[in-house]
């Protein structure tokens, strides 16, 4: 007991508190800097930057993939685009009588425009021979009746038609992508155009509207708008459409870059229009002098130019002329016609 009292002196205590107690703080001190110490706490970092970056490795490698794809799928789409395009320039060539007819805008049926031919062939053969009384001059003014006339009235009539719709799709691809903007459907944004705008546009768009009723979708309504307008501008508009259609995206975006690009294929046609305009006066002079100089040689004197009604020679010389000058006429016409 005496030992025990011995040992547990003050002096023992005290050295005994103070150990246990530095033991104390330094768990603790150990405790909350283990981490640091010990690099764990650096580890842990290390392991969530490298998740976080391959989580944006796999995001970004993910997006790409997406991108990839949908690249290749409206990759895809143009390539079979521009294989019905091409389909449809070897058919624009043969194009039938009723589809000639029906992209001038006329309301004629084939008989109709035969019945025309013939009207003009009678008129024209009749005329020539009051004025000349020649067999050869009488069947050439039929033949021009016939084949000529009637043909020159439906393409002039048909380019026309062409060039209206030109002049008129911005603003009607305008009006949709206004109506995009604003939240309508892009159906509704198509019959504000059949009911708002100007012939032809509205007529054509009446024609999709129609072709939505019978159950056709709107992509596939406006595919064939080329078919009956065939210009480059439709087949933007159709091409555009039917992408959005099949790999989304923002429809009012596209439709506001085509109509830009359409704007401005408008306004280098006016450009070339303009520069060529010389070239065209030149062409018209020279294909209007030889009928200018007849015309002042019959005033001038009569007899000398009717040998070219009433002899067979002069006959022969009247119409090898006249190819001549058409000849002529259609080389010019090609020279002065600029594609772009």
């Amino acid at each position: 007991m005496a030992d025990l009292q011995s040992f547990l002196s003050p002096e023992v205590t005290t050295i005994a508190i103070a150990l246990l107690a530095t033991f104390s703080i330094g768990g603790i001190i150990y405790a909350l800097f283990e981490p640091q110490l010990s690099g764990r706490t650096a580890r842990e970092k290390r392991m969530k930057s490298v998740a976080v970056r391959n989580s944006a490795a796999i995001d970004a490698t993910r997006k790409a993939r997406d991108g990839d794809r949908r690249r290749k799928s409206v990759q895809d789409q143009l390539k079979e685009f521009e294989a019905r395009e091409k389909k449809k320039q070897q058919r624009a060539a043969r194009l039938t009588l009723d589809e000639r007819i029906d992209q001038a805008g006329l309301s004629w049926s084939k008989r109709g425009f035969i019945v025309f031919s013939v009207i003009c062939a009678l008129v024209l053969g009749l005329v020539g021979l009051t004025a000349s009384g020649s067999l050869i001059v009488t069947l050439g003014l039929m033949f021009v009746g016939g084949f000529g006339v009637p043909r020159f009235y439906l393409a002039r009539r048909r380019k026309k038609r062409i060039e209206a719709f030109l002049n008129e799709l911005p603003n009607a691809v305008d009006v949709i992508v206004r109506g995009t903007k604003a939240g309508l459907p892009l159906g509704e944004c198509v019959q504000i155009v059949a009911a708002e705008a100007r012939e032809p546009i509205k007529t054509e768009f009446r024609r999709i509207v129609e072709a939505q009723t019978m159950g056709i979708t709107l992509a596939e309504a406006i595919a064939k708008l080329p078919s009956r307008m065939p210009v480059a501008e439709a087949n933007f508009l159709a091409i555009v459409v039917m992408i959005q259609s099949q790999s989304g995206g923002s429809l009012s975006e596209a439709l506001g870059n085509l109509s830009k690009v359409l704007r401005e294929r408008k306004a280098m046609k006016g450009k070339i229009v303009a520069m060529s305009q010389e070239a065209k006066s030149s062409a018209a002079i020279i294909g209007s002098l030889p009928f200018l100089v007849i015309g002042a040689l019959s005033v001038l004197s009569p007899s000398y130019m009717m040998l070219l009604f009433t002899d067979p020679a002069g006959n022969i010389i009247i119409v090898a002329s006249g190819l001549w000058m058409l000849t002529g006429i259609f080389i010019m016409k090609k020279m002065i016609a600029f594609d772009f």
